[in-house]
């Protein structure tokens, strides 16, 4: 072959200009704007909040940046709240695996939430205090949207054509007969507070301990019913984007999602924070402390989020929840109405530990990753050669390294199955195997006295 027929088959050159200006326009459709606002009113002072809009999944790179946004609703004190603002990010990101994909990555990210929860409540119950707090914590990546939530606080999506979505699931036992069902299963009990005579006064709440949640961090001194699993929600937004209400229960009381979504349409995401609280403030007064973050996910060429009028019921089944299926290529995804359709990726709230960890695709990423030996164990079954000569032995839930003696154990059962065999797993420590035999009712709660 000639030189210059060589020559002919080359791609023509292509301006360096042309080249940046490609890249911009794809970052547009990948990359859209978080703009975020944030009101509150303080009654008892023990909400607090979190805003994090530079994370990276590769530390040193700008373009694996995520955004995180949390709010954290303490009672009976402040430390639990304190707490699980100052460790819950770390203890999540500690969960990932290092060295993979973006795709892996978010793959990766609900099982590493569940275990950044768990890990959170047990150090705070290491130091021996009693508050507790609810957690609503939403990671933003892309066009991505993953909420963890324990506890009554709330995260809704506003999205085109006035679709209002819950990303979260109330653990108030009065509202939840899930979470009824569960505490009782367990050996636990629910009941109303019961006063002079016999009657019965307030919401349900869980004996011993008398909380009316069911699930938080902390609450060392209510009872092992209390669990801190969290419900955890993923998401993909269509590159119309959306909106995002997350607050207190002290808004929640006061406004349902549709009134509160309806209160700050066509406002920016700061205007937008004050007036849902405005409305939540008129309509029943401070009787709580309120806190709301409205965070807007949008178009990077949109300087705010555009207001659309809410269109007919029967014009609007086409852009409800869209379920992924197995077989979806990423593709697929790309090709989502830009009017307002939500995929749903992934969602799952069970309270039994055991049933939120062990998954194909989760350990299939440590494998990757050569990361976690004894949840490769895990993974393969007991008969897997694990490295003998480390000697270290990972906790699934704490993710703290031990040696083999100080009692690491494998909790049995038939848990997730993939290609017609059982796995086995996680491997816990003794405190967090001590923690999960008791939120699945496998020993008494220890005796709580109440006033």
């Amino acid at each position: 072959m000639s030189q210059a027929e060589v020559l002919r088959m080359k791609p023509p050159l292509v301006p360096l200009a042309t080249l940046i200006g490609r890249e911009l326009r794809n970052e547009k459709v990948e990359k859209p704007f978080v703009k975020y606002g944030q009101a509150a009113l303080a009654k008892k002072g023990e909400d607090y909040f979190l805003v994090k809009l530079d994370c990276q999944r590769i530390p040193g790179n700008p373009a694996t940046s995520f955004s995180v946004f949390a709010i954290f609703d303490g009672h009976n004190g402040i430390s639990a709240a304190i707490f699980a603002k100052e460790n819950l990010l770390s203890n999540v990101l500690s969960a990932i695996p290092q060295g993979i994909s973006r795709e892996e990555w978010l793959q990766a990210l609900p099982r590493a939430l569940v275990a950044g929860f768990v890990k959170t409540d047990i150090e705070f119950q290491q130091r021996g205090e009693t508050s507790g707090t609810t957690v609503t914590f939403v990671v933003i990546d892309g066009w991505t949207v993953t909420v963890a939530s324990v506890g009554d606080s709330r995260c809704i999506l506003d999205t085109q054509g006035g679709i209002v979505s819950l990303l979260t699931v109330d653990h108030r036992l009065e509202e939840n007969a899930e979470e009824r069902e569960r505490v009782t299963a367990s050996g636990g009990e629910v009941g109303r507070l019961n006063v002079f005579g016999g009657n019965e006064v307030g919401p349900l709440r869980c004996w011993p301990g008398g909380l009316c949640l069911s699930r938080s961090i902390g609450d060392t001194d209510v009872g092992e019913f209390i669990v801190p699993i969290p419900h955890v929600k993923q998401v993909k937004l269509s590159n119309a984007g959306g909106r995002l209400i997350i607050a207190s229960d002290g808004i929640w009381d006061a406004l349902s999602s549709g009134m509160a979504a309806k209160s700050c349409r066509g406002l920016p995401a700061d205007l937008g924070a004050k007036m849902v609280v405005k409305e939540a403030l008129r309509s029943r007064g401070l009787k709580d402390d309120t806190t709301c973050l409205v965070v807007d996910i949008i178009p990077s060429d949109q300087p705010v989020l555009p207001s659309t009028p809410r269109k007919k019921q029967n014009m609007l089944s086409s852009i409800l929840f869209r379920k992924k299926s197995l077989n979806v290529t990423n593709k697929t995804t790309n090709k989502l109405s830009a009017i307002g359709v939500v995929e749903e990726l992934f969602e799952e709230g069970s309270a039994v530990l055991a049933e939120r960890f062990v998954s194909f695709e989760f350990f299939s990423a440590l494998l990757n990753a050569n990361q976690c030996p004894v949840l490769l164990v895990a993974l393969l079954g007991k008969d897997f050669p694990t490295n003998a000569n480390s000697g270290i032995f990972r906790c699934a839930v704490c993710q703290v390294d031990q040696p083999p003696a100080e009692g690491l154990t494998m909790s049995s059962g038939p848990f997730f199955s993939h290609g017609s065999k059982r796995w086995e797993g996680p491997f816990l420590c003794t405190n967090c195997q001590k923690k999960k035999d008791a939120m699945e009712g496998k020993r008494p709660s220890r005796p709580t006295v109440v006033a």
